[in-house]
């Protein structure tokens, strides 16, 4: 990846904070790699590298600098866009893609060959699949040993590392001394009630009114509450339960806090986290694109920051797609909560909160066998339930991303009661594909009508949108956005119009 040595080194002079997550600096004199806004004097232009992320400075012989903490930097998807696939296979290993697979097991989930996976990744990265994924287990280590109490070999444990051994080893290899002793404070108040915190990084701006609006309008009773600006559900991970909450925090970050046994799972929290809060958006990136449109700039003038809400699990979001067809969004989540009453786990009284959490959503398995006639649901839209359910159950990979939107966008709607606007709506929230467009709702139908003068057919609209390319589902949510009041004939907003 070709940087512009006088650009990165002007940035780093002048502490850009729009640099912030784009760029690592390495400082050959010290062996750091630091962030553009790290406190520190600013190194001499002749003892300085430039790399793209984190991992391709650590791949380089650095460690990271502990006055700016690169751990705690935005981790912007910013190639999103350049390559689809290195999108995909980063998302892959965020969510543990290389814990028990290798590269060529990845690069087949991704329908390509291991030696042009790793090209695409020195190419847009800068670093091996290997090397990101180590990177992260390093830096996530890193971050609670600074920001709890954890004992280390729970922090071990928590950030992937398979046997303490090895997380020491690596430690003392990198900084030259033993995890334990670049903690620096024990702050007993992170671990309250069994809770462990731990704060993520985005980009500004952020609509945070927009996202926790969009969650509440939706959250499942007894499964998913928001109060206030705290997003609180109950998760199962394996065989494990517990609840989660987020909320914004200062020097745009969130605070996640977490409530549940086995801290190994740790990562695919964080992960889903990100997902459902699109913390790893470049609003900067997107909003200039979008912005060309003479009918989007004026709204995401409106509305800076504004994310493509995230699933926490793609079978409670099929559900909850299928269950909303025809009907308003509230009656959904009403059905929704009678769902999970009636067929749900309870959630273990160790675990809860106090805070409106009482259960779990239903498993596929579980749901495979129930009567879902008797919730009061139309027969066909039960079956339809029954039959994904069913599917699920036989491949629990079925919600995992493919090697293109197309691929998945087909395998959605090979599953039953799974059309192309529900296929879509789940690339978008639950497989995280920023290209992904229901061209066929009603409320993108409506609210080009408005902004145009003429409602375009769907096939219209979908012309239309090429130019969106390659932030189509950002141009649905603004859409969304700007047309959510607009009610039916009927004085209801539909689950298709409110997304």
């Amino acid at each position: 990846m070709d940087m512009d040595r006088t650009a990165c080194y002007r940035a780093i002079s002048t502490r850009d904070a729009r640099f912030d997550g784009r760029l690592f600096i390495g400082v050959r004199t010290t062996g750091i790699y630091c962030r553009p806004i790290c406190p520190a004097r600013t190194p001499k232009f002749e003892n300085t590298s430039f790399y793209p992320s984190a991992a391709a400075a650590q791949e380089a012989g650095f460690r990271p600098c502990l006055r700016c903490r690169p751990e705690t930097s935005p981790d912007l998807a910013f190639w999103r866009g350049t390559t689809n696939t290195v999108s995909r296979a980063l998302a892959l290993i965020e969510a543990g893609g290389l814990d028990e697979a290798d590269v060529e097991g990845l690069a087949n989930r991704l329908g390509v060959g291991a030696r042009q996976l790793r090209r695409l990744f020195r190419q847009h990265v800068g670093a091996s699949p290997i090397a990101v994924a180590q990177t992260r287990r390093i830096l996530l280590a890193k971050q609670l040993i600074h920001e709890t109490s954890l004992p280390m070999a729970e922090v071990a444990l928590a950030s992937g590392f398979n046997s303490v051994r090895r997380f020491n080893e690596t430690f003392l290899e990198m900084f030259g001394r033993s995890p334990a002793k670049l903690r620096r404070i024990r702050d007993k108040a992170k671990r309250e009630a069994g809770a462990l915190s731990v704060r993520l990084a985005y980009r500004p701006p952020y609509d945070w009114d927009a996202m926790l609006a969009f969650l509440s309008m939706r959250a499942i009773p007894g499964v998913e509450t928001v109060s206030g600006n705290v997003y609180r559900r109950s998760i199962t991970i394996g065989g494990d339960s517990g609840v989660i909450s987020v909320a914004p925090a200062d020097r745009n970050r969130v605070n996640v806090a977490v409530r549940f046994p086995n801290m190994a799972a740790l990562p695919q929290i964080i992960a889903r986290v990100r997902r459902v809060f699109d913390l790893a958006a470049d609003p900067d990136t997107i909003g200039a694109h979008l912005s060309l449109d003479p009918v989007l700039a004026p709204l995401v003038a409106a509305r800076p920051g504004l994310r493509v809400p995230g699933a926490w699990d793609g079978f409670e979001l099929a559900v909850r797609a299928i269950f909303g067809q025809q009907i308003t969004v509230p009656a959904a989540t009403k059905l929704l909560g009678r769902l999970v009453e009636a067929h749900g786990a309870p959630l273990p009284a160790t675990t809860r909160d106090g805070e409106g959490l009482e259960y779990l959503f239903p498993l596929p398995a579980r749901l495979a066998k129930a009567d879902l006639a008797a919730l009061g649901m139309p027969g066909a839209r039960a079956l339809a339930v029954k039959s994904l359910a069913q599917a699920i159950s036989a491949d629990p990979s079925i919600f995992a991303r493919g090697a293109s939107l197309e691929e998945a966008i087909a395998k959605l709607r090979s599953l039953p009661g799974i059309g192309e606007w529900t296929a879509q709506y789940i690339a978008m929230r639950e497989l995280r594909e920023p290209d992904a467009f229901p061209a066929a709702d009603i409320g993108l139908l409506r609210a080009m009508a408005s902004a145009d003068g003429g409602r375009p057919s769907p096939a219209e609209l979908l012309s239309r949108a090429e130019r969106w390319r390659p932030w189509r589902a950002y141009a649905a949510l603004h859409l969304w956005a700007a047309g959510v009041q607009r009610p039916t004939a009927s004085g209801k907003i539909h689950e298709r119009e409110a997304a």
